[in-house]
């Protein structure tokens, strides 16, 4: 007889079940979302101010926790176990200058793997490698101040970089960049897709990574209101607070920012 076909689709890397959220003054944060994505995903979360985008992230590291449902992330519950969540998430914050804690770029990438008590050798071997994917290595001896605003960025990447993440959260990472800064940061967030990462990441500027993302989730009022492939999933989407891109806008298929 033919042999019985056992495939079986994977759990998805991450799982918000139901999620509600309100903060201690009675805002909202999040209701009742739900939403799923598959390993090595790059998901791009739009919005208006205030819709929820921060909050959703900060949900995903246990740094918010829910008040109703559950949040899973490769199938460990943040309320269960935060710790292990935290190991396996990494966030990027809005303001690079409020993560950076190392008087050198070396010593600032070497933090994080130092708090896990890792062996010197080892703190070395991913402080180099963080350092190398990012094209900071030759950097490494200098003050975090001295560096531009998207070398900061990529410093802060580095930083998560040498905790060994699977999943990668980045809040708003073009932000208060340049132009050189923003490709920098923009090129750094392809390469590590490329590599294997699940990547969300929320952004105001849809146009700079729209091309490069696999879906497109658009939250209003703390719910999911679009989700799916980026050509269809922005169609219209200014009705939600979010510029939709000029291509299109104009009935033309998206296109890589960095030409």
């Amino acid at each position: 007889p033919a042999a019985e076909d056992l495939t079986t689709v994977a759990d998805p890397m991450i799982r918000l079940e139901a999620v509600r959220f309100r903060y201690s003054d009675g805002s909202r944060g999040l209701e009742d979302l739900s939403l799923e994505i598959a390993a090595g995903e790059l998901v791009v979360v739009a919005g208006a101010n205030g819709s929820g985008k921060t909050t959703l992230l900060k949900h995903l590291n246990a740094l918010l926790l829910p008040q109703r449902g559950r949040v899973l992330v490769n199938g460990r519950c943040t309320r269960e176990d935060p710790r292990g969540v935290r190991r396996q998430v990494g966030m990027v914050f809005q303001h690079a200058d409020a993560q950076i804690v190392g008087e050198t770029v070396d010593e600032d990438v070497a933090f994080g793997p130092e708090n896990l008590c890792l062996p010197r050798a080892e703190i070395t071997r991913r402080v180099d490698a963080a350092l190398e994917a990012v094209g900071l290595a030759h950097k490494r001896h200098q003050r975090p101040h001295l560096l531009s605003g998207g070398e900061k960025r990529r410093l802060t990447l580095a930083g998560v970089l040498a905790m060994q993440p699977e999943v990668m959260v980045l809040d708003e990472p073009f932000s208060n960049l340049d132009y050189p800064g923003v490709r920098q940061v923009l090129e750094q967030v392809i390469a590590l897709h490329r590599a294997g990462h699940t990547i969300l990441l929320t952004t105001h500027d849809l146009e700079k990574v729209l091309s490069h993302a696999d879906r497109l989730v658009v939250i209003r009022a703390g719910a999911v209101v679009r989700d799916g492939a980026p050509a269809d999933a922005v169609k219209g989407v200014e009705s939600f607070g979010v510029r939709e891109p000029e291509a299109s806008r104009n009935g033309l298929p998206l296109t890589s920012w960095l030409g």
